[in-house]
Formats: C-alpha cells, sequence, structure tokens
C-alpha cells in the first residue's frame, strides 16, 4: 500500500507485516539520511526495566551475528558517513546519513543492527560498565540533576518521569533473557518506521527495506502505562559542593499535537526561548542575576510542560524565582504588543525553516509527522499557521497555563535552610 504527499515530494508505503517507509526526494542535494524509528521510548518501561530502551540502544552497537562492533563502526566510516542513535521518552532512533551510493550498503549494515543484535553475555555486562559511567557523568551536571529532579516530581510514578538512562539498581539488574525479552515485544513491525530523505528513489528504498524487513513476523504494540498525572510539588534539594543555586520552575502544557499548539510555540519563544525573549533579557541583561535562563516547552503524547531553567547564587534565588513568575503573571494579564508578537513569529518561522535544511533534519521530521500526527503538513501550512496566532489567543493559552495551584519547582544547591511555600509560587 502506497500514498504520495506533493508539497514535499513525499512517498508513502506499507509493507504487508504493517511495516510502513517514508521518503522524501530531495534532488538538489547528494546525500542521504535513513532512519529506523522505534515507536517505543522509555515511557513503555515499567519498574525494573526503567532505562532498557536505552541499554538496547547501546547493546545494537555491539554486534550482531556477522559483525562485530569494530566492523559496524569500520563499514560506515570507510563510506565516509555517520552513523547514529539516541533514545527518547516515546522514540527510539537508529539512523545514518551517508552518500547516495552508498545507501544500499549503508542500510544493510543499519536493518542488520536492529533485527540481529547478538546480545552477548560479555558484552552485556561491559556495556553496563559503559553506562555506569554516563550516569556518573550526568551526575556531575547539577543542570542534569535538577531537571530529573523535576521530572521525578512533576510526573510521579509514571514512566515519563523515570530517568531515561535508568538507575544504578536497574541497569546492574539487565541479564540477556530479560533484555531479549523487552526486544522481541517493541521491535515488531507495527512498533517500526524507516524515513529516508535525500537523493533517493522511493521505490529502491522499499526494496531495501523489504528485502530485510518482510520476513519479520507481524506483532502486536507494546501496551502503554496509563496516560500521566502532573503534580505541582516543591522539591528543595540540598548540594553544598555547587556554587549555584539551579531550578526548574513549570506548568502543565498541552499534548505534542493539541490545536493550539502554535500559540504555545510562540509564547515559549517570548518567554524564553531566544536572546531577545523577556526572561533572558530581564533577568541576565538588564539585572545580571543569571548567566543561563530559558524557557522549553516539551510535549509528549498525552501531556506536557512548560518549563523555565536559571542558575544563580543562593542570595538572588527568590528574586529571580519572583521575576520569572511576574512574567508568567503579565502574559496571563497583557496582550503582547504587536512588534513582539511579529519577532517571535519572525524567530519562530526561521527556525523551523532552517530546521528543514538538511537530509537529516527532514528525515526526521518525516517521522516526527508520522508518529504524532500520522500526516504531513507542508511547510506553507506550518508557516500559515503561526501566522495566524493573535495576541488573544497568547493570552487565553497562558490563563490557561499560568496558575498559582499548578506551578511547581524543584531547587538544587546551597539552600542554606532556605524555604519555599504555595504563597511564594504565585503568579
Amino acid at each position: 500500500m502506497a500514498s504520495t504527499s506533493a508539497e514535499r515530494n513525499i512517498q508513502s508505503t506499507t509493507l504487508p507485516n504493517g511495516l510502513k517507509i517514508i521518503t522524501e526526494e530531495m534532488g538538489h542535494v547528494r546525500s542521504v539520511s535513513v532512519g529506523i524509528w522505534i515507536d517505543s521510548g522509555s515511557r513503555r518501561e515499567v519498574g525494573p526495566e526503567n532505562g532498557i530502551s536505552h541499554f538496547i540502544e547501546h547493546m545494537v552497537f555491539k554486534g550482531t551475528a556477522t559483525r562485530s562492533a569494530e566492523e559496524i563502526a569500520r563499514s560506515i566510516d570507510s563510506l565516509g558517513g555517520n552513523l547514529d542513535a539516541f533514545t527518547g521518552k516515546e522514540l527510539v532512533s537508529f539512523n545514518t546519513k551517508v552518500l547516495d551510493e552508498h545507501v544500499p550498503v549503508a542500510f544493510e549494515v543499519l536493518a542488520d543492527m536492529v533485527l540481529r543484535p547478538a546480545f552477548r553475555p560479555e558484552d552485556i555486562d561491559k556495556e553496563k560498565g559503559v553506562i555506569l559511567e554516563e550516569l556518573k557523568m550526568e551526575a556531575d551536571s547539577p543542570e542534569y540533576l535538577v531537571h530529573e529532579a523535576f521530572s521525578s516530581n512533576f510526573w510521579k510514578d509514571h514512566p515519563l518521569g523515570k530517568p531515561i538512562l535508568g538507575t544504578k539498581d536497574t541497569i546492574r539488574g539487565f541479564d540477556r533473557e530479560m533484555i531479549d525479552q523487552f526486544y522481541r515485544t517493541v521491535y515488531t513491525p507495527s512498533n517500526i518506521l524507516i524515513t529516508a530523505a535525500g537523493h533517493l528513489n522511493h521505490q529502491e528504498m522499499v526494496d531495501l527495506a523489504a528485502r530485510e524487513f518482510e520476513k519479520l513476523a507481524p506483532g502486536a504494540a507494546r501496551p502503554g502505562p496509563e496516560n500521566p498525572r502532573t503534580h505541582s510539588r516543591i522539591v528543595l534539594r540540598e548540594k553544598s559542593s555547587l556554587e549555584q543555586v539551579h531550578l526548574i520552575l513549570g506548568v502543565p502544557a498541552y499534548a505534542v499535537a493539541h490545536e493550539n499548539r502554535f500559540a504555545a510555540y510562540i509564547m515559549n519563544t517570548l518567554l524564553g526561548g531566544s536572546m531577545s525573549s523577556r526572561l533572558f533579557q530581564n533577568i541576565r541583561e538588564q539585572r545580571g542575576l543569571v548567566y543561563a535562563v530559558f524557557s522549553e516547552l516539551n510535549s509528549y503524547r498525552d501531556s506536557g510542560a512548560l518549563t523555565v531553567y536559571a542558575g544563580t547564587s543562593a542570595e538572588t534565588l527568590r528574586e529571580v524565582i519572583d521575576l520569572i513568575l511576574a512574567e508568567f503573571r503579565k502574559l496571563r494579564e497583557e496582550p503582547v504588543p504587536e512588534e513582539e508578537l511579529r519577532r517571535s513569529k519572525n524567530h519562530l518561522k526561521g527556525s523551523v525553516m532552517l530546521g528543514l535544511e538538511s537530509t537529516s533534519s527532514r528525515m526526521s521530521n518525516l517521522a516526527r509527522q508520522q508518529l504524532y500526527f500520522q500526516k504531513f503538513t507542508c511547510l506553507d501550512e506550518i508557516l500559515a499557521s503561526i501566522e495566524a496566532v493573535t495576541a488573544e489567543k497568547i493570552q487565553e493559552v497562558a490563563c490557561g497555563f499560568f496558575r498559582s495551584e499548578a506551578v511547581a519547582i524543584s531547587v538544587l544547591g546551597r539552600l542554606n535552610g532556605m524555604k519555599l511555600t504555595r504563597d511564594d509560587l504565585r503568579c
């Protein structure tokens, strides 16, 4: 079964076993980016499985029945290409970028890794050490620690709040049987998507995918956990070794496909998503209270969070919190001025357009559109949706987001007994 999208020369084919291949032809380039996407990230993990999706991502690179880890690396290096992977909360990606003439070889290597990982016990033991070191590296980053503290409390008792890497205990508990069982229930055709963008031919990509994946037996998608609930918790963690105090302050936000998402994107941009944003200009440039301050909009299938990060001194912590809350209140109470709205729209439109210039970004965009929207939106439609956002709509979104009872905060650093109450978070 095949379908097309003429605006971006996107074509889609579904194999008999349910696996989908989506391509975008870009005739003006010589490279091709290919991704194999697993529609199951860390939020599908339960209990002692925490971190196993990320662990499997590592293990795929350790060798197959016919290739060693070194042979995998050399096979792509010798083509002048690159090979990468990442694990998120809701997906895992294995991807490569090579010249068009090398696609058949690169795809065969990528497919071999994903379809036939060896999971050798000795490699599992070694990789535990590697990932435990990765965990230590992240634990040395206060920004990582405060983000994890926020997530674990904001999505308390739900896999969205668990660390993608797992914990020391869960990582040490992984064995071959557990890894293989999780792999077999997740790496099924209904859960796998292949996307490619660049100087390619759709049918040739379908033929490559069919050659490797058509014998993969269909399987039911692993059920996910129930929809998450958010919690407006106040978390203060003393860490006297730090010179700065780090904070994350956030509120519940829209799911990824919400109809008001473009208004939320623009609001995030003008709040703290650029160097000209309110938070950056007011707290850093005008007052000099921080080096880093920014906002993020993290959206998932059924939940989301708008968060603000800042690093400051213990003496100015309360002032920084008050200034962030004041910006929340201002967005709720005052329409955004036309000049600022125009600047934020232009910034967002530029980011979208520049983000689609490379084959790798187009390949990733295909996956995101399919996995979250099941359709492909052309650039003109996206730009029109951004343009359609009004100051009134942003104010409406702000009124829904910025409610005092919904504000959550996590603080990490040398707190010297400081306390925060719900009254301190009024916005």
